[in-house]
């Protein structure tokens, strides 16, 4: 269970939330393999405070994992994709909706990098999932 503040970071506007929100989900990132990596509490976390639009602290929490990757890999591209989503998002939802349709691009060619070359689901992510996170920041662009 996340504990999330009372309200999504948006820089500029609020207060940034407690580091010890973060540091528990964080451990344990001492690896560079991407199986245990997508096994890990940051990368699940990632994904809650995305669905709860916590875009500031999805990224948050994926940034480790996503420098903790190997170079150049399809993980390392998903990774960088979905933070530029929840980066994408989070524009959206501040009223920046020049910013978040310039970093979309940006997420789609991470994202097709990730899945390029026979990759179905790195880290276990499909494109179903995607579809379904791209949809979530399109809807914040039409708030």
């Amino acid at each position: 269970m996340i504990d999330f503040p009372g309200a999504p970071h948006l820089p500029g506007r609020n207060a940034r939330p407690d580091e010890a929100v973060f540091a528990p989900l964080r451990a344990g990132l001492d690896s560079d393999d991407p199986v245990r990596l997508a096994q890990s509490p940051a990368f699940d976390a990632g994904f809650k405070a995305f669905a709860a639009r916590y875009y500031w602290e999805a990224h948050e929490f994926w940034e480790p994992v996503w420098m903790a990757l190997p170079p150049a890999s399809a993980e390392r591209h998903l990774v960088r994709g979905l933070i530029q989503l929840a980066n994408a998002a989070l524009k959206a939802r501040m009223g920046r909706a020049r910013a978040a349709a310039r970093i979309l691009p940006l997420a789609d060619a991470a994202l097709a990098e990730a899945f390029g070359a026979g990759n179905t689901a790195p880290m276990g992510v499909t494109r179903t999932r995607i579809a379904s996170l791209r949809q979530q920041v399109e809807k914040e662009s039409a708030l």
